[in-house]
């Protein structure tokens, strides 16, 4: 299935803001059902931990432009039942991480799975985390060992996070609305050295999305508390050996000054293939940060469209299949290739558990989830780096008042629409294809170059279950819950 792509690109960031630019529905203070708390908590390495993102790094990281941050928000609608928001300066959470910090929010605060969103903001400063990229550097146990230290300590710091906002809990209103800004580029169809010369001749190919919603909280005498934002764009501005949010973390800054005592959160939406270009100077990245904070504050500044105060969560894990493994001839070549390859390491440790009789998993549990806030406001977050149709598509399908985060819960890959595999296949046509489809799993160490045919299929009909049982009621099966 294809439907993804057959859409008019150019008709969405003006029918995003018809929608958006409607008055608010009117209600007083007094009347605010909703309930809100915003924490915020540094997450800086205190050691100098290998940083996540690019295969070529060979030393960890020398300092820092900013702090890391996670950030939290939890709501309440006004039957009790509860969402929690989570922002991470990180490049993704790893599937054990996001299984441990599920099942201690359970426990402690009887919060099921479809009420917990965890985003990743994809800054390829940050660090790595634990089972997450170890093939790319040469890590050694000691470096392993540091990693599963900050790990372990950044599920408590979720955890303690958590708690407190749910203590601090108090009246408030949620409002919506969507901005637009466009420094991303899709990295498939244009050339980055190119990209000046054909943003000038209005020239650029190939699909974007540069909508930036909006969710603000406020308190109930009206005061702005929390912002939470989205873009879909690569946090790749920057390949410094120091920590920094990039220009998502540069906009949460630039927007907690501009609004002091606000919570400014930002979510990765489905940016695999779009990139912040020009790029590689943190005066590019400040800019881009700008830009993206300026969009959010003058669609805070404009009318807004307030949401009632009910909240509805579901999620499914799937099982994707992947592609074909690769053969034990296959990783000998392989293994006896650069040593200093992160290749190279991925098809030894490969080998090696073939060769010890370990089995390759052929399948994956996916994460796919759906949130309605008040009557209209679907959220959707899809696991691994998600590229753009799955944004649009989801836009085109579902409606106007539709966000598509990805990164979320489980960044374990990219995660292609069936075109891109479809381009991705040699002989390409491009010279630009052959990564996101083909190739990109090898980073993340899965046993396989890429999805099977089947992952935009299984990913749109498992959102499509979801939303018509938040909308109409009607129950998924059990066994995907």
């Amino acid at each position: 299935m294809k439907y993804l792509t057959q859409i008019r690109y150019g008709f969405l960031p003006f029918l995003l803001c018809s929608v958006y630019l409607l008055q608010p529905v009117q209600c007083s203070a007094s009347e605010a059902l909703w309930k809100a708390a915003s924490v915020s908590v540094v997450i800086t390495p205190e050691e100098n931990l290998w940083m996540a993102g690019y295969g070529g790094r060979t030393a960890p990281a020398d300092g820092k432009i900013h702090d890391l941050w996670m950030k939290v928000l939890v709501i309440e609608a006004r039957d009790g039942h509860r969402g929690v928001i989570v922002s991470t300066d990180t490049l993704g959470i790893p599937q054990s991480i996001y299984n441990n910090v599920c099942a201690a929010l359970k426990e402690k605060y009887k919060l099921e799975r479809s009420q917990i969103m965890l985003n990743s903001s994809h800054t390829h400063c940050g660090p790595v985390l634990r089972g997450a990229l170890h093939d790319i550097y040469p890590l050694t146990p000691e470096h392993i060992k540091q990693i599963e230290t900050y790990s372990t300590k950044l599920e408590q710091q979720l955890v303690d996070a958590v708690g407190k906002a749910i203590k601090e809990l108090e009246p408030a209103t949620l409002w919506t609305g969507t901005g637009l800004t466009s420094f991303a580029v899709n990295r498939r169809n244009n050339v980055e050295a190119e990209v000046p010369g054909l943003r000038k001749a209005h020239d650029l190919k190939g699909p974007v999305d540069h909508s930036v919603p909006v969710l603000a909280v406020k308190d109930k005498e009206g005061q702005l508390k929390t912002l939470v934002f989205g873009y879909a764009c690569h946090n790749t501005t920057l390949g410094i050996q120091k920590w920094c949010g990039d220009y998502a973390g540069f906009a949460q800054y630039d927007l907690e000054a501009m609004f002091p005592g606000v919570t400014a959160m930002f979510y990765m939406g489905c940016g695999a293939d779009q990139n912040p270009l020009p790029r590689r100077t943190q005066e590019l990245a400040e800019s881009y940060g700008s830009r993206l904070a300026h969009a959010v504050a003058d669609t805070v500044r404009l009318p807004m469209v307030e949401l009632d105060p009910e909240l509805k969560t579901e999620i499914e894990i799937t099982d994707i299949k992947l592609g074909d493994a690769p053969t034990k001839a296959d990783l000998e070549k392989i293994a006896a290739g650069n040593p200093k390859s992160y290749v190279t390491r991925w098809g030894t440790r490969l080998l090696k558990e073939l060769n010890d009789g370990k089995t390759f998993i052929t399948s994956y549990p996916f994460p796919v989830q759906v949130w309605l806030l008040g009557k209209t406001q679907l959220w959707i977050t899809i696991g691994g780096e998600v590229v753009v149709d799955y944004s649009l598509g989801m836009k085109k399908e579902f409606g106007p008042n539709t966000w598509v985060a990805g990164y979320c819960n489980d960044v374990m890959a990219y995660t292609p629409s069936l075109r891109v595999l479809e381009e991705d296949v040699p002989p390409r046509k491009s010279s630009r294809w052959g990564y996101e489809g083909n190739t990109s799993m090898m980073v993340y160490g899965l046993p396989a170059n890429r999805w099977s045919d089947e992952i935009e299929d299984k990913i749109v009909e498992s959102a499509r279950r979801q939303v018509e049982k938040i909308r109409h009621g009607k129950q998924a099966p059990a066994s995907l819950k």
